[in-house]
This record gives C-alpha cells, sequence and structure tokens, in this order.
C-alpha cells in the first residue's frame, strides 16, 4: 500500500512506461484499499471494477505492444457524481436519480477515455452540488480524512476526500461558488477551477449554469497542470466552451516569467473573520513566494462584500430552471409519486420526496426571485451587480497578474456544526464565491502548514491565464518540498 501514498499522475506515468508495475495492478490495488478504507470515510458512492480493470488492461497492452502513451494512460481517477459516465450510475447524491444509469458520456469523459484514464468510482457529492460539506447527500456523510469527526468540505467531499485517502490518484468535481476549491483546501489537495468556457460542461448534471465549470483535484500542482490540459479541448455540445490554444507552458513554467510577476492581495479578503491559523498560513505563503522574487501589491475589490447576497440570487434563479425537468414524467424518478390522484398531486408528491431540504430551500427561492414583480427588484438587481465584480477583477488585473486570497476562512469545521444554520455554512464560500461571479480561473493550493488540520491558499488569475496560477503554484510547491 505505501506505493500508493507517494504516486503522483507524473510518477506513476514515470513507473508505468519503466514497467516498475502495470495499470492492471495498480487499479486492483487501488480498488482493494477503497474496499478496506471507505467504510470509514464515505467518499465513494459506487465504484467500477469491471470497466476500471477493462480500462487498465487497455493501457497494458497499448505498452506491451510499444506505444507511446500519454500521461494519463492507466490513471486511477475518481469523477464527482453529477458527471455522466455511460453505464455508470450518475445521482447527483440525489433520491430523485437513484435509479438513473448515464446514457452517454460527458464532454471531459469523452477526452480522459481518449487518453487512456481508468475510472474507479463516482463519488459521493453535496445533492446536486448545493452544500459545502458534503452533509447534504441523501446517501451518507463523507468525511475528512484528516480527523473523522470533521467534514471535508463541498460540494465535490467526496472527490477530495478521496484523493487526499489515496484512494483516487485525481479526480474530478465541479465548481460553482467554491465546491472544488474548498474541499481541496480542507482536505490538504489541489483543485483547480478553470476559466468559466475553459472545459466543456456537456453531461454534467446542471446546477447553475452561468456559474458551473468542471475541474481537477489532485495530490500537486503540476498533476493538475496535466489533467486540466487533456480537459481543455473544444466540445460542440457547449456553447459556452471556448477553444484556447493551451501550450506547453502550462507544464513548463520558466522562472524568469514568475520572478516578473505582482500578486495582489485584495484589503477586503484579509478579514476579521479569518482565523488565527488561517491567517498565519496566509502569511508563510506570501514570506515564501517573496523567495522566488515576486512582487506584492495591496489592492481592492469592493464589490466583494456583496458577493454572498448576489450568489445566493442568481444561483437559486438557476437552480429553479435547471432542476424544473426532475417532474418524474421526463426526468427523475415516478417512485415518490406513484400514489398520486393527479398531474398536480404527482408534482408535489415527487419534488418534495425526491429533493432533500437543501435542494428545496434553494429551489423555492430561486422560484420567488424570478417570480413576477419580483424579477427586477432581486434577479436583474444581483446581475448588474455581478458586472461590477468581474470590471473589479478587470481593474485589478491592470495592476497586477495574480490575486493571492485565502480559500476558506477557517479549516475544516466539525460534523453537524453549521447544519442547523444555513447561513453561517453559505459564509464558508466567501472567498471563493466571486471567481465563479466572474468567470476567471483560481486553485487552491496546501499551504506548508504545522498541525493536523490542513489549510489551502487561492491563487485567482486573468481569464484564460490559468498557466499564471499553475505556474506560480508548482514553484510553491519546489521550494517548499511539498
Amino acid at each position: 500500500m505505501h506505493s500508493l501514498h507517494n504516486l503522483t499522475i507524473k510518477s506513476f506515468h514515470e513507473g508505468l512506461v519503466k514497467k516498475e508495475f502495470t495499470a492492471l495492478e495498480i487499479a486492483q490495488a487501488y480498488l482493494k484499499y477503497i474496499e478496506v478504507r471507505d467504510p470509514e470515510i464515505g467518499a465513494f458512492l459506487s465504484t467500477a471494477k469491471d470497466q476500471a480493470y477493462q480500462q487498465a488492461e487497455q493501457a497494458d497492452l497499448a505498452i506491451a505492444r510499444g506505444e507511446e502513451v500519454g500521461a494519463l494512460a492507466g490513471v486511477p481517477m475518481a469523477i464527482k457524481d453529477n458527471i455522466l459516465i455511460k453505464g455508470l450510475p450518475a445521482t447527483a447524491a440525489s433520491k430523485m436519480l437513484e435509479n438513473y444509469t448515464a446514457s452517454y458520456d460527458a464532454a471531459v469523459i469523452v477526452e480522459l477515455k481518449k487518453a487512456g484514464a481508468v475510472f474507479l468510482g463516482k463519488t459521493n457529492m453535496d445533492e446536486f452540488a448545493m452544500g459545502s460539506s458534503t452533509e447534504n447527500s441523501a446517501f451518507k456523510i463523507t468525511k475528512n480524512p484528516h480527523d473523522l469527526e470533521r467534514v471535508p468540505g463541498g460540494s465535490s467531499g467526496g472527490s477530495a476526500a478521496a484523493v487526499a485517502d489515496n484512494m483516487a490518484l485525481a479526480a474530478l468535481g465541479t465548481d460553482t461558488g467554491g465546491s472544488i476549491r474548498q474541499p481541496a483546501s480542507l482536505c490538504g489537495v489541489v483543485g483547480l477551477k478553470p476559466t468559466y468556457g475553459a472545459v466543456s460542461r456537456h453531461g454534467a448534471i446542471a446546477m447553475a449554469s452561468s456559474l458551473d465549470q468542471i475541474g481537477p483535484i489532485t495530490k500537486t500542482v503540476e498533476d493538475a497542470a496535466i489533467l486540466f490540459k487533456a480537459l481543455a479541448a473544444k466540445d460542440r455540445h457547449d456553447s459556452t466552451n471556448v477553444r484556447v490554444n493551451y501550450g506547453d507552458e502550462l507544464l513548463n513554467p520558466k522562472l524568469e516569467d514568475i520572478k516578473n510577476m505582482t500578486i495582489g492581495l485584495p484589503s477586503e479578503y484579509f478579514i476579521d473573520g479569518l482565523s488565527p491559523e488561517v491567517r498565519k498560513a496566509m502569511d508563510e505563503v506570501i514570506a515564501s513566494l517573496k523567495t522566488l522574487g515576486i512582487k506584492f501589491k495591496e489592492i481592492t475589490l469592493p464589490h466583494t462584500k456583496h458577493a454572498i447576497s448576489c450568489y445566493y440570487i442568481i444561483m437559486p434563479a438557476e437552480v429553479s430552471s435547471n432542476l424544473a425537468r426532475y417532474d418524474g414524467i421526463r426526468y427523475g424518478t415516478r417512485e415518490h409519486g406513484k400514489n398520486a390522484k393527479n398531474l398536480i398531486d404527482l408534482y408535489k408528491l415527487n419534488k418534495s420526496n425526491g429533493f432533500g431540504a437543501e435542494v428545496q430551500r434553494r429551489l423555492i427561492l430561486g422560484t420567488f426571485v424570478l417570480s413576477s414583480g419580483y424579477y427586477d427588484a432581486y434577479y436583474a438587481k444581483a446581475q448588474k451587480v455581478r458586472r461590477l465584480m468581474r470590471q473589479d477583477f478587470d481593474n485589478a488585473f491592470k495592476e497586477v497578474d495574480v490575486i493571492l486570497t485565502p480559500v476558506s476562512p477557517t479549516p475544516a469545521f466539525k460534523i453537524g456544526e453549521k447544519t442547523s444554520d444555513p447561513l453561517s455554512m453559505y459564509l464558508s464560500d466567501i472567498f471563493t464565491i466571486p471567481v465563479n461571479m466572474a468567470g476567471v480561473p483560481a486553485i487552491s493550493i496546501p499551504a506548508k502548514v504545522e498541525g493536523k488540520l490542513p489549510i489551502g491558499f487561492q491563487l485567482i488569475g486573468k481569464h484564460w491565464r490559468e498557466a499564471d496560477i499553475l505556474g506560480i503554484g508548482q514553484y510553491y510547491e519546489r521550494i517548499n518540498k511539498i
């Protein structure tokens, strides 16, 4: 088992090509470890043993034939359960989709299959990706591998916990308001939210279409760069997807480019609500990056204070539109409404029993802000403020290349600590939400900290400049030997 703990995508690829092990042996070892360990952590909702072994054998056959294989060939991955893989369950951790099996592959899965990746299974999440702790799943609560009494973050908590506990070499998550970066931070792994449009959303179960983005969760920044490069492919099924030619600079950042950068520190993010541990970690990260020759500058993002208010108008509005389809007739199970006497009855029974409390809360809120007489007062106004937030980033990026902030105000909190207070739960995404509102890329990287609980720092880049944040992250890892 020791070998699993030290593997990265890069070292796995080197070992595979040198024939130190086979992809099948590694896939078997991971699945065996999941059997032993996952009952305690609860990261997976389902595993895909047969499909995984088949995929691993394909990678081994290619190597046996002397073919050149890519960096992701044979890499054992975990996939969040709102991303479709043909023939496997896709529940979005909801009773509404409990019996649904995907009939096609998401665009990102098509790319990963081309690259030869191995899918170990589907990971737990907050229902329909609504939550910050993975406590809203209809099936189980995922625990943080660093402290089983604490949450792994959410909504991609299962994916982050799987990578953090060596049950997968890498994973995919989705990020609507911080759902990749916040769990990555709380679990001590790397999580990248790409620029909106860089990665196709086709085949991801939609939550809020103007905010959702698929991205990698990995052990190292270099691994995140390798995986992101494979995911960023043009897809005709997603009209918001943009073809950007991401070159080798993602994987081979030059130190002279890094040294010429200026990092902005927004005064709105370094506030009184930060826990002492997070503040100390941020100070140490800044000191560490200064040794690379990077300059720092204080900046302001004045509309940050409105981020949560606007997000919790725009996101539920889009949720209410996207989830309207789960009526038990076209989509979703009809199981909960089988005793219905008429159509309205069927809708009510199905939705009341098929959706959990948090999903219902957001559906009601979203329907309200879109309703006649309230649309202009709430939704239209929130969209105007969103434009101002994007302008804040545009203005800041005239002065700096990258922005550094905390990811979460505190390390991982206790399971059950915030479930009775939705607002305090929503506030755990205060530093991640503005990034989704503006559509810019951001990454959560584990800070080098003493103590049991991990803390991540966030690097935010300009649109389509993932190379900047991945480059700084790779050099941070090198100088801290993470």
